[in-house]
């Protein structure tokens, strides 16, 4: 396995965008733009890029921030985001909202690991969220519950408090009026 500098993953990150998926011979271009790599490691290293987005998407680890990244962008960035953010301030990405099949799960995780056992329910049953995204998701669900007596304005996913699917509710159309029948009325 060959190092990798921060030049190097440069180099190889302009390389991906000069020579597109659907080129010929797309590692060994690239390989001949990284000195001192071949195609083996170039793909080795794409498959590890490949899996870190993945990591990073999935929020099982945080975004890399990188020094020479925050002195580049106060020196050469000429452009105002409008943002009153120091520049050592990352912007965190909102997450994913939680689908009706994972608040589900995490109820029978709720019911076979007790209250507080985030990283058991994260790991054994909702295994597509962290053990924070799991504790996040739960303060959220008791605050609710607790307001449960409160007039609400809009349901929500943490109206759900059964995994089971009791209620089935058939899906809306956003293009129906009452009657059933479409009616599309644009504005030209």
């Amino acid at each position: 396995m060959s190092t990798w500098t921060r030049d190097d993953d440069k180099l190889f990150e302009h390389g991906l965008v000069l020579y597109p998926e659907n080129i010929a011979d797309r590692w060994q271009l690239i390989a001949d733009h990284v000195p001192g790599k071949t195609a083996d490691d170039i793909m080795a290293h794409y498959d590890d890029l490949v899996h870190d987005v993945f990591e990073i998407d999935s929020g099982r680890i945080d975004l890399p921030s990188y020094t020479d990244d925050l002195v580049e962008l106060e020196g050469d960035c000429q452009i105002s985001s409008g943002s009153n953010k120091k520049n050592n301030e990352i912007e965190r990405k909102k997450g994913t909202p939680w689908t009706e099949d994972e608040h589900r799960l995490f109820l029978i995780g709720l019911d076979k690991y007790g209250k507080g056992d985030w990283r058991s329910i994260s790991r054994n049953v909702v295994v597509s969220r962290t053990p924070t995204q799991v504790a996040s998701h739960a303060q959220k669900y008791f605050i609710r519950q607790q307001a449960m007596k409160k007039e609400r304005k809009r349901s929500s996913i943490h109206d759900i408090t059964t995994a089971v699917d009791t209620n089935p509710v058939p899906p809306q159309s956003s293009f129906q009026n009452q009657s059933g029948t479409q009616n599309f009325n644009f504005a030209m």
